[in-house]
């Protein structure tokens, strides 16, 4: 978990270039979950294969294994009134998986609309 503020910056960084904004994204041991907004002429599936790339290599060259499986998992939020529990469920994973008892104390979340709803309970 040392190297998630890097893998962070590289998420954002991509979300930029790819025309994503990352509204909450939950660093786990073993996955990453992730709510991204992006523009008319944004691609997702682009926008992840090139952060699983640019991360990968990262995480190869520094440890000498794969950091991601093949696919992802996808789902596509429809209504506004969707986001507020898709926020929920990312800000619950660890406490769910029992690496802390609050959501605000973990560190490795972040993103738009998870820090408001954090600083709101």
């Amino acid at each position: 978990m040392l190297l998630v503020g890097r893998y962070r910056e590289m998420l954002e960084d991509t979300g930029r270039s790819c025309s994503f904004h990352i509204l909450a994204y939950c660093f786990m041991p073993d996955h990453l979950h992730l709510l991204v907004e992006g523009d008319e002429s944004a691609d997702l599936a682009q926008f992840v294969k090139t952060f699983k790339q640019r991360s990968s290599f990262d995480c190869k060259q520094r440890f000498g294994h794969v950091l991601w499986q093949r696919s992802y998992y996808d789902h596509v939020l429809r209504a506004p009134d969707e986001l507020k529990p898709a926020v929920e469920y990312i800000m619950g994973n660890p406490v769910r998986a029992g690496l802390v008892d609050d959501p605000g104390t973990y560190p490795f979340m972040g993103g738009a609309l998870l820090r408001d709803m954090l600083v709101a309970t």
